[in-house]
């Protein structure tokens, strides 16, 4: 349907251009009169050089927005139909002023003086657009990533010129990197004067998630270790090796040296009251509360099977 559409757009365009082109050439029509002080021929052809402009404008754009449909990249997509957008709009709007008007100095010129006071009264949408440039060239996120940006945290939907769309995930509702149903609008200037934190945006889906259980200094802290580290490899353990596999490549591709585990570990934290063993695993951002739900119900329930080797602080301080 997409292809017909622009298909017939550009042959309207075609014969709009002809026809336009034939009555600019020859402006006086037989007995017609002047239209706004100039030839009926002349107002007329431009008219329609201005609407095959806009026809073959919008059968190209329908034309390359069928290929990149295709595309099994949302996120390539979705930054090429909004340099589409863009680069359209801006030869639009010059071929539609080369029609219109035939005085380039003087329109040069007040575009200038246009263009100088328009920077001052529009500030934050062109400090927006900026952003929008660099978000697309350096992209430090992108339409289905998970970011904080400001005081926003959610699930990039779309990235236009002046703003960025989240579905937001906890909020003033709800908690446990839960969304919220709400959809959160924020300006892409922002992006120039916050952090922006991307939750699996460094080239690798998966970041590095803690869970952490306190015991009493009764346990026994080998047993106990060992015990989450088990849990957590039969429940994560493909899954933990292919992210294992992706963050060791991202990760690569930066000065950074860091020591990846091929596991998950425990590290210990001591407290006046008690242990706290803090499990340390590689997950998707997405599934970060389930598997941590998961994985805190596993270990507690080997726990309580071994009360003699695992005891649980006592103290209400806790």
């Amino acid at each position: 349907m997409r292809r017909r559409l622009a298909i017939g757009s550009l042959l309207l365009g075609v014969l709009a251009a002809v026809t336009g082109g034939v009555l600019t050439a020859r402006p006086q029509v037989g007995g017609w009169p002047d239209l706004v002080g100039y030839p009926a021929g002349l107002v007329l052809g431009r008219g329609l050089l201005v609407a095959a402009v806009a026809a073959l404008l919008y059968g190209a754009y329908l034309l390359v927005l069928d290929v990149l449909s295709r595309s099994t990249s949302k996120r390539r997509a979705h930054d090429a139909r909004n340099l589409l957008r863009l680069a359209i709009g801006i030869v639009g709007t010059v071929a539609t002023l080369a029609v219109v008007t035939e005085n380039w100095l003087g329109l040069l010129l007040s575009l200038g003086v246009i263009g100088f006071a328009v920077t001052f009264a529009l500030q934050q949408p062109l400090l927006s657009l900026i952003a929008w440039g660099y978000i697309t060239v350096k992209q430090p996120y992108g339409v289905g990533d998970r970011i904080r940006i400001g005081d926003t945290k959610g699930d990039v939907i779309a990235v236009d010129f002046l703003i960025t769309t989240l579905w937001e995930v906890n909020g003033e509702l709800v908690a446990s990197n839960q969304p919220s149903g709400r959809v959160v609008t924020v300006p892409n200037s922002v992006v120039l004067s916050s952090n922006v934190a991307n939750f699996g945006g460094g080239g690798s889906p998966y970041v590095w998630n803690e869970i952490a259980i306190q015991v009493a200094y009764e346990t026994d802290l080998e047993f106990a270790r060992a015990v989450m580290r088990e849990e957590a490899t039969d429940l994560l353990g493909e899954e933990m090796a292919a992210g294992i596999a992706a963050y060791r490549e991202a990760l690569a591709e930066t000065p950074v040296e860091l020591e990846v585990y091929d596991h998950p570990t425990v590290n210990v934290a001591q407290s006046e009251s008690w242990v706290e063993l803090r499990l340390r695993y590689l997950a998707h951002p997405r599934r970060g509360q389930q598997v941590r739900n998961e994985l805190y119900e596993r270990v507690l329930d080997r726990f309580n099977d071994d009360p003699d080797r695992v005891a649980f602080p006592t103290s209400r301080s806790r």
